[in-house]
């Protein structure tokens, strides 16, 4: 199989202008609803998050799911309307509150409550987490700052390795990356109530690691192909180094992504959106790799005249004898 990459580059652009403008867009329609581009976890927001499972293998309270309505009344004596609420399990048996930092007191009242009006719930299986605000604020000014440090150090290592203009592309292949999968979850918290937490941040700079590793690969063929082909047009020389290195990059992405499709099925609750975020940015760091990347590198070349190479990347010609 042979891409002609070049040829088809608006095709391309298209195809990613479109992902990245959905995701704007959901990011936009989030901070709206929610103060910020994703839904925030309790890592992040703060609070304190309640679940709860019903004691189905006691008694007999298993017949019917959970009534959010019934939820929502106790919640409102408790003076807690604004939680959140969400209910879990394959028979809508778990039940997860999200709300402001509660003490002990509290928290005991809440459950009490809940347990007397539609439990009774199974002490072994509750489950209870709270952050406080500053340490939530904090917990996102980390991740964020780790995440600017990595695209920093790779735009050095890049420029060291090849050129600035090398890095500042790949670059704008990582930010695709970011943006889409962001978009991504941006959808899923509107529409499923899917909040993002430290792992979000985490899976974001492993895919941002991944990305790079492919571009990078793409970039090395594209500068030993001008070394050997200093007379060849850029075109040329970037079509012939995707189709090179695009077995490599097929392969690198199924053999990563099946194993995270299988966590994201039968793993917990906890690592199934962490594999969803890493599925949904390796296919879009392939995409990029692939057809964005090395079809800016062709543009980049030819725009500022060095569709033939450059003189610096040219391989030594060897002496003639006089």
């Amino acid at each position: 199989m042979k891409l002609n990459i070049i040829q088809q580059r608006g095709l391309w652009w298209a195809i990613s202008g479109a992902l990245v403008l959905a995701s704007l867009v959901a990011m936009a329609i989030s901070w709206q609803q929610f103060g910020a581009p994703l839904r925030p976890g309790l890592d992040f927001a703060g609070g304190t998050r309640l679940q709860l499972t019903r004691a189905c293998v006691t008694t007999d309270s298993c017949s019917e799911a959970l009534d959010l309505s019934e939820v929502r009344q106790v919640l409102g004596q408790q003076g807690l309307d604004s939680s959140s609420l969400q209910v879990l399990g394959d028979d809508q048996q778990v039940l997860s509150v999200r709300t402001r930092t509660l003490d002990v007191d509290e928290r005991t009242a809440l459950q009490s409550a809940l347990d007397e009006a539609i439990g009774p719930f199974d002490a072994s299986s509750t489950q209870i987490d709270s952050v406080g605000p500053v340490i939530g604020k904090q917990l996102l000014v980390s991740g964020l700052l780790a995440l600017l440090v990595s695209f920093a150090g790779i735009v050095i290592y890049l420029s060291l390795r090849f050129k600035l203009d090398y890095a500042l592309l790949a670059i704008l292949a990582l930010a695709h990356d970011v943006t889409v999968t962001a978009g991504v979850f941006a959808v899923l918290g509107l529409v499923l109530g899917v909040e993002v937490d430290s792992l979000f941040i985490v899976s974001l700079l492993t895919i941002v690691g991944f990305s790079v590793n492919d571009t990078v690969v793409i970039y090395d063929r594209v500068r030993e192909n001008l070394k050997l082909n200093p007379g060849t047009h850029i075109n040329d020389i970037v079509d012939s180094a995707v189709n090179q290195t695009l077995s490599r990059s097929i392969n690198t992405s199924l053999t990563t992504i099946l194993p995270l499709v299988a966590i994201f099925i039968f793993g917990g609750q906890t690592l199934k959106y962490f594999a969803l975020a890493l599925i949904v940015g390796f296919l879009a760091g392939s995409y990029s790799s692939i057809f964005v990347a090395s079809s800016l590198l062709a543009l980049w070349r030819e725009r500022t005249g060095q569709a033939y190479g450059d003189p610096d990347e040219a391989a030594p010609q060897p002496e003639t004898q006089s």
